[in-house]
């Protein structure tokens, strides 16, 4: 038996470090946390996405009492993208969270339904999204979602032999 190792690439920056767009979409993650109905909960979290046109769409988790019916901050904003511009790819997604004590110190990452969602939008598009995971100590800087999903599951694993 071979043991095979996998190794995540990320990294790591203060908000300073990134160029204005970078800034503009984690301050805009930031916002969407108050956009989060999490009343159950109290954990809100904030998605600012960039399209290839340079607009800028939000998301924030939504809770309800009959779970798992809620939708995660990522997904919400991901799902308004594609509902709306459907032919302009994705190029950068950042998130932000926050609890009842203020933005966390540590960066979060998405969640597996997440991670497959944005894994479908890189492989939809044929290009990877940049993801920007926002703490108050720093960011983590994600080349793609496959970095965070390593062995990873797309339409193409269908027709290999």
């Amino acid at each position: 038996m071979e043991e095979i190792k996998l190794e995540i690439k990320m990294d790591f920056a203060q908000m300073d470090e990134l160029n204005d767009i970078e800034q503009q979409l984690i301050k805009r993650a930031i916002e969407a946390t108050h956009n989060s109905y999490a009343n159950y909960s109290h954990f809100y979290v904030g998605a600012a996405l960039l399209l290839e046109n340079g607009e800028i769409m939000i998301g924030a988790n939504q809770e309800n009492a009959a779970f798992p019916s809620g939708l995660c901050a990522e997904r919400t904003a991901i799902f308004a993208a594609q509902a709306n511009h459907p032919e302009l790819k994705i190029t950068t997604l950042a998130i932000a969270a926050r609890n009842e004590n203020g933005l966390l110190k540590s960066p979060i990452t998405p969640c597996g339904a997440c991670r497959q969602v944005i894994l479908e939008i890189e492989d939809r598009y044929k290009s990877p999204v940049r993801i920007l995971l926002y703490g108050t100590e720093g960011v983590y800087i994600i080349k793609s979602v496959k970095d965070l999903l390593p062995l990873c599951f797309v339409d193409e694993n269908m027709h290999k032999k």
